[in-house]
């Protein structure tokens, strides 16, 4: 239940952050970027441990100079990272390598809802809504 709170709280404040009210135009350019696709994916409970890296797929072109935010949830399940981080040329996904263990669960969060200034933020400088990513690793 609390992770649900964070969520809609992340979800709340993004929606704020967007300066949206009531009678403006809303569009895409100033909506908020959202995740579409995560690698390993959300929830997956037996992700291979050999796995080296997470992607996350935005619904819009992203900053990709050194724009993420990969938040900490807990360091007692955050995932070992052991690379450069970037963007692919498509400028919607964005790559982590990390280094997994067996039997493990791990959360991360794009962006955060603990943070203002969260930086994986769509070309018009849009931070995308928070999101916890969270798998577990098999044997």
């Amino acid at each position: 239940m609390k992770l649900f709170r964070a969520y809609l709280y992340g979800l709340a404040l993004a929606v704020l952050a967007t300066g949206a009210v009531a009678g403006e135009d809303i569009s895409l350019d100033t909506l908020p970027p959202v995740v579409v696709k995560t690698s390993p994916r959300a929830g997956e409970m037996n992700v291979d441990p050999s796995t080296s890296e997470i992607r996350v797929t935005f619904s819009k072109d992203m900053m990709t100079d050194n724009m993420w935010s990969w938040a900490i949830h807990d360091p007692t399940v955050t995932p070992k990272f052991v690379g450069k981080v970037k963007y692919l040329p498509n400028r919607r996904t964005n790559v982590a390598p990390v280094k997994l263990a067996p039997n493990s669960t791990y959360a991360i969060w794009i962006n955060s809802p603990n943070y203002r200034h969260s930086a994986f933020r769509d070309t018009h400088n849009n931070p995308a809504v928070p999101y916890l990513l969270m798998f577990r690793t098999g044997n």
